[in-house]
């Protein structure tokens, strides 16, 4: 037999040594967690400097990273705020430069980018350099002009071109302008415009009376119905009977609809007669027939139905069902200066069920350079018995 034929013997590895833990000091902290979550829970509780013999912070304040350090060292979110005795979650919010300047209506972001290379945007007395991200006490001075004049008279222009009309309809009139079964449409009782053409800011149904606006400005309307903005909607409801405590905390807390769960962010009784009660509700959304479906997902039947806000315009008292209302450049003026806009916050889920997914599906999972040769692993089929 030749030696290339021969069995070669079987190697097995090393077997390392048996090593004993070392034992325990009794003066060592004892908690969850090894040194290194030990000191990540040490680094937001700020205390007063090491002396000798004592264990010294684990964290130090954002900057460049020692050389010899690992990468990323020294730079991990929320240390700087723990070095000067504030949690992460207490940091004012602060955002780019260029998004600041162009949510205050001077223009597009990539052209606020070039504005602000170009040297005409200062930030606390000094230039601004492109990526710098700003906060609500920054003093920002625009071509030798504070932001916040140039914004007043960005509204005091965009005042004086936007026409707004208030419009109380009544129930049995359709916001549209053209309707197959020929019902009243509110587009009808406006009055008519020499340039340009009315938007309805914010349906209403059929049957549902209140507050409507219109207006020719595609900005304004944009900015009242864009969920992002989450514009304030007030409205009184009429049902029969009372509400309980328990199916007002569920309102308040957030049910779960077909579309995804919804909240009242202010529910008020407002009184009534006989079996009859009002209350006065706020949500932020402008889904479809919104109030009425809440009701009807607690099983209750909403008689009536009047909305008496829209974001920072209100339903003027002594204006009548069917009649409409100008309003001059001063008022438009004054209702533009409270639109600001806020960040969307999330909607709360209810318990043990997940919102539905609307026009979307989840994408696939990319191949990474290591797997593009790969096939997938197919678990071996049984041998069949003969």
């Amino acid at each position: 037999m030749s030696s290339r034929n021969a069995k070669r013997p079987l190697t097995r590895p090393s077997k390392r040594p048996f090593r004993r833990p070392a034992k325990r000091s009794p003066d060592a902290p004892r908690g969850p967690g090894g040194p290194r979550a030990r000191s990540r829970a040490a680094a937001y509780e700020p205390g007063e400097a090491a002396g000798p013999g004592q264990a010294r912070a684990r964290f130090r304040p954002r900057g460049p990273a020692p050389a010899g350090s690992r990468p990323g060292q020294g730079h991990r979110p929320g240390l700087a705020a723990a070095a000067r005795g504030i949690h992460p979650s207490q940091e004012t919010p602060t955002s780019k430069l260029q998004k600041r300047l162009a949510e205050a209506g001077l223009g597009s972001r990539r052209a606020m980018e070039e504005l602000i290379q170009s040297g005409q945007v200062m930030v606390n007395g000094r230039v601004a350099q492109l990526g710098l991200r700003v906060g609500p006490a920054d003093r920002i001075v625009v071509a030798g002009e504070p932001l916040a004049q140039r914004r007043l008279a960005r509204l005091a222009r965009q005042a004086r071109e936007t026409r707004v009309v208030l419009y109380h309809k009544p129930e049995g009139e359709i916001v549209s302008r053209r309707d197959p079964e020929g019902r009243p449409s509110v587009f009808d009782r406006v009055p008519v415009v020499q340039r340009g053409r009315w938007l309805a800011v914010g349906r209403l149904d059929f049957n549902t009376c209140g507050l409507l606006l219109f207006t020719d400005s595609g900005e304004l309307a944009n900015h009242l119905t864009h969920p992002r903005f989450q514009q304030p909607r007030d409205y009184a409801v009429r049902i029969v009977g009372s509400l309980t405590p328990e199916q007002i905390r569920s309102f308040r807390s957030g049910i779960a609809l077909d579309d995804g769960p919804a909240r009242f962010e202010l529910l008020e009784p407002q009184g009534g007669e006989g079996t009859n009660r009002w209350y006065r509700v706020r949500v932020r959304e402008g889904r479809n027939r919104l109030v009425r479906r809440m009701f009807a997902a607690a099983g209750i039947t909403v008689s009536r139905l009047m909305r008496t806000r829209f974001g920072p315009f209100e339903l003027p008292p002594r204006l009548k069902r069917g009649h409409w209302l100008r309003l001059d450049a001063q008022e438009v003026e004054r209702a533009l200066q409270q639109l600001e806009p806020k960040p969307s916050s999330p909607t709360p889920q209810p318990a043990g069920k997940r919102p539905a997914q609307r026009f979307s599906r989840p994408r696939a999972p990319q191949a990474t350079a290591g797997d593009s040769t790969r096939r997938p692993h197919r678990p071996r089929r049984p041998a069949r018995s003969r």
